[in-house]
C-alpha cells in the first residue's frame, strides 16, 4: 500500500504529487489523461488502472481537479463509494463554502474522513516553508493527512471542524489579492501617466507590504469588535484621497472605474453617517 494517492495531474495536482515524491512518499496517481502520470511514474509513483483501485492503494487520497463538479465525475460510483469507507479524503479543488459542505456529507455518507482544503499558492509555490494551504474538516482527518499535507506546503492551518471554513478563508484571501491587485493595476497607470516606472513601484510595494498587513489586521480587530469610533484614520479623511484618485485620472486621462467604484461605495458609507467613523466602518454599507 502506498502512503498517498493522487487523483489529477493538472499543473497543480501535478505539483502536488512531485513535492510528495520528493519528500519520499510512496504514490499511488490516476488521472483521465494517462500521457500525464508519465512523468510522475518515471519518478517513482505507482499508476493506478482505475479510480476504485487509486482510492484502495492508499489511506489517504488527495483530490485535486478543476471543480468539485469535476470530482464527483469521477468519484461518484459504485466502485469507488466501497474503496472509500475508512479512508481518508482530502479535497483540494475549487469550490465555494456550500460545495464544502455538500461535498463532506457525500464522503462521509460514503464512510470517508473528510478534509476540506484550499491552496491559496501557484503550483511553482508547492513545497515552499512559505506556502499554505488552509484545512477544515473532521479532526481525525486532518490529523491522518498533516505530515502529506506539510510536505506540501510550510503552512497547513487547521480551522475547525466547521467544514466550509477553509473555503470561506481562501474566498476572503483572493477577495483581499483581487482587491488589491485591482488597485496595483491602477496604481501601474498613475505611475506611467507620469513617465515613472511601474517595477519599481512593484519593489516598493514589496519592501513596505509588512506595514500594509499591519494596516488590515488593524482594520479586521475593528470590524470584530464593532468599534469604529475612535478612527486612527476616518472615513471623512480617505475619501478626499478617494476623490483624488478620480481627479487625477481626469487629468491624466487615465481610466477612472476602480477609483469611480471605490468612490460610490465611500460616499454611500459618508451619506450614512459614517463619515467620523473608523475606515473600517465601510463594511456596514457592504452589510446592508
Amino acid at each position: 500500500m502506498s502512503d498517498v494517492t493522487v487523483i489529477g495531474l493538472g499543473p497543480m495536482g501535478g505539483a502536488l504529487a512531485q513535492a510528495l515524491l520528493r519528500n519520499g512518499h510512496h504514490v499511488t496517481v490516476w488521472n483521465r489523461t494517462v500521457e500525464k502520470a508519465e512523468p510522475f511514474v518515471r519518478e517513482g509513483a505507482v499508476l493506478a488502472p482505475n479510480v476504485a483501485s487509486a482510492v484502495a492503494a492508499s489511506p489517504v487520497m488527495i483530490v485535486c481537479v478543476a471543480n468539485y463538479k469535476t470530482s464527483y465525475s469521477i468519484l461518484d460510483t459504485p466502485e469507488v463509494a466501497a474503496a472509500l469507507t475508512g479512508r481518508v479524503f482530502v479535497q483540494l479543488s475549487t469550490g465555494t463554502p456550500q460545495q464544502a459542505r455538500d461535498n463532506a456529507a457525500w464522503a462521509q455518507e460514503r464512510g470517508a474522513y473528510y478534509l476540506d482544503g484550499a491552496i491559496p499558492a501557484t503550483p511553482p509555490q508547492i513545497g515552499r516553508p512559505d506556502t499554505t494551504i488552509f484545512t477544515s474538516g473532521m479532526e481525525s482527518a486532518f490529523q491522518k493527512s498533516e505530515p502529506l499535507l506539510k510536505s506540501l506546503a510550510g503552512n497547513v492551518p487547521y480551522l475547525g471542524e466547521k467544514v466550509s471554513a477553509a473555503s470561506s478563508t481562501d474566498l476572503a484571501f483572493l477577495s483581499t489579492l483581487f482587491g488589491s491587485m485591482m488597485g496595483f493595476f491602477h496604481a501601474a497607470r498613475i505611475m506611467e501617466s507620469d513617465g515613472l516606472r511601474v517595477d519599481e513601484f512593484g519593489s516598493m510595494i514589496s519592501a513596505i507590504s509588512p506595514a500594509m498587513g499591519e494596516m488590515i489586521k488593524y482594520e479586521g480587530d475593528t470590524i470584530h469588535a464593532n468599534r469604529f469610533d475612535q478612527p486612527q484614520s476616518s472615513l471623512n479623511t480617505c475619501l478626499v484621497t478617494v476623490k483624488m484618485f478620480v481627479e487625477q485620472a481626469r487629468e491624466a486621462g487615465i481610466n477612472a472605474e476602480f477609483p469611480t467604484f471605490a468612490l460610490g461605495l465611500f460616499q454611500k458609507a459618508v451619506d450614512a453617517g459614517y463619515g467620523n467613523e473608523e475606515l473600517g466602518a465601510l463594511v456596514k454599507v457592504l452589510r446592508s
